[in-house]
């Protein structure tokens, strides 16, 4: 006998001997009752894993039964079966959350269906989960070797991720396992590709990709054209899969028409990738013609103080006179200041947000043990970044841009990764101090675990010296000094961090929606 139990309640059970003998036939222990009140009674004495219960019966009806099973068991599935097609009782019942509705008369068939789609649910979505990622597993592996183009690492990354967020739920870990193995591998070959490539787009602009510097010109300005007030969101260190898992809390104010994957130039830090975006320009054209506004890794000062003085510049070099705002949110208060006067704000044409929480959240990753602990791993990291977007004051703003007929344009600077794996490097006192890349000079590092950068104005950065070089991090490793190598290790192992060479960083979302 299975140890499904089934209660069924309905004044007219006699008439459903035959589904009964169904049921059981099928393994499954169906208990009976005749009235809301039996019912009750029954629940009160066993646990069942599913009920069943009539709309319309003598005493207390369906819905007034319904009312009090959820009560004392807010979480038991609870099937409406009623003769009525009323609009109200079948919103009476959705209202309070009923597992399924059907609809008067029933064949045995109806109520298999019900009862696999509500207690076998988890498991048979997982089983085709794994099917299905079994047989693209191969495609993927096949795709990743041949890949030549950065779209075609985009559709791979865009595969990878949602094969992630498919089998983040289901019971068989050793597939999930599968799957980080897999990630590993095109982070590998991504880097390879990078590392031939790079270099390459800044002298032919023809085969490069929409990056950070171009980002606003190409993607940004052409939705500015029409006058329908727009809102720009940028939202540090955000990863696709991080945007794919919050997206569907914007279905009620907004429908996106359109989704896009861009590159972050490297470094992929924000004083590089983000000034990138506002002045339309490379670091090293940022320093020649802004060298008021920007500032190398080693000067003292904030790198992102300037970002509305670049953006005001690109507009003029754009040739796009409009009334706009730029808003930075580093903290609760901005955020809701901004939520209590962006009312004002409804006869812009462009309205920027730039919004730092994410990033915060990574760097706190760092520095706290209860962070560490709510975000050890990347499904935490994307659930912890969706609970906060879901109660944040940027889901206010949203929503209010929606009612005012904003359209909404959301992206990010830069992604994140959780390193695992350290890489020895030496420097001098001068050398910048971010984890995943490394300016200066005389550089000592394993070649195998970075993207060199000997003559920075090759990829449009600025030298500090004349023999200064850059370095980017491969993957998952992370740069360590020799000196206390194993106390630095252990602290920053399974951090998040950004600035080096990975999909999760350099592949990054850009989307258009409109307001419903």
């Amino acid at each position: 006998m299975s140890d499904i139990k089934v209660l069924w309640v309905d004044d007219e059970i006699d008439l459903l001997k035959p589904h009964i003998l169904f049921l059981e036939n099928k393994n499954y222990h169906v208990t009976t009752a005749q009235s809301g009140t039996e019912a009750l009674e029954e629940i009160k004495n066993e646990n069942f894993d599913i009920v069943f219960l009539d709309e319309n019966m003598p005493g207390l009806t369906g819905l007034e039964t319904l009312a009090e099973i959820k009560e004392h068991q807010a979480t038991l599935p609870v099937v409406m079966i009623t003769k009525s097609e009323e609009e109200y009782i079948m919103e009476e019942a959705i209202g309070s959350k009923i597992a399924d509705y059907l609809i008067k008369p029933v064949n045995p068939h109806q109520i298999l269906l019900s009862l696999k789609k509500n207690l076998d649910h988890s498991r048979l979505i997982s089983e085709k989960t794994t099917s299905n990622y079994q047989q693209e597993f191969r495609k993927i592996a096949m795709d990743m070797s041949m890949i030549n183009t950065y779209e075609g690492w985009c559709e791979l990354y865009q595969k990878l991720v949602y094969w992630e967020l498919e089998l983040e739920d289901i019971e068989d870990t050793g597939m999930f396992e599968i799957l980080e193995s897999q990630k590993t591998e095109a982070n590998n070959q991504f880097c390879k590709y990078i590392d031939k490539t790079y270099a390459s787009w800044f002298e032919n602009g023809n085969d490069a990709p929409v990056m950070s510097h171009t980002l606003f010109k190409e993607k940004v300005a052409p939705q500015l054209k029409d006058s329908q007030p727009t809102l720009l969101v940028v939202i540090d260190n955000l990863r696709y899969d991080q945007w794919k898992a919050f997206e569907p809390l914007l279905s009620n104010n907004y429908k996106k028409t359109k989704e896009e994957l861009f590159c972050s130039i490297l470094p992929t830090a924000t004083q590089y990738a983000r000034n990138a975006i506002f002045s339309g320009l490379m670091p090293s054209e940022m320093e020649k013609l802004h060298p008021n506004y920007w500032l190398n890794d080693t000067e003292e000062g904030g790198k992102n103080m300037y970002e509305a003085e670049f953006l005001e510049a690109q507009l003029k070099r754009l040739g796009l006179y409009i009334n706009w705002s730029y808003h930075k949110i580093s903290s609760l208060k901005q955020g809701k200041r901004l939520v209590d006067n962006f009312k004002s704000h409804k006869e812009e044409d462009l309205t920027v947000v730039v919004y730092n929480f994410v990033d915060m959240l990574s760097h706190s990753k760092t520095e706290m043990e209860v962070i560490k602990e709510l975000a050890s791993t990347d499904k935490s990291y994307r659930s912890l970044t969706q609970s906060w977007f879901k109660n944040s004051p940027l889901m206010e703003i949203i929503q209010q841009a929606a009612q005012l007929g904003f359209k909404l344009l959301l992206t990010t600077d830069h992604g994140t990764i959780n390193v695992k794996n350290p890489s020895k490097v030496i420097g001098d006192k001068n050398t910048s101090l971010n984890l995943r890349y490394k300016t200066g000079k005389s550089l000592t590092f394993e070649d195998k675990d970075v993207l060199a950068a000997k003559d920075p104005k090759k990829i449009h950065l600025p030298s500090i010296n004349m023999s200064s070089s850059f370095i980017f991090a491969k993957g998952d490793l992370f740069f360590a000094y020799p000196n206390n190598y194993n106390h630095y290790v252990g602290y920053y192992r399974n951090t998040y961090q950004h600035g080096g060479v990975s999909l999760e960083e350099m592949i990054i979302p850009f989307a258009v929606l409109e307001p419903r």
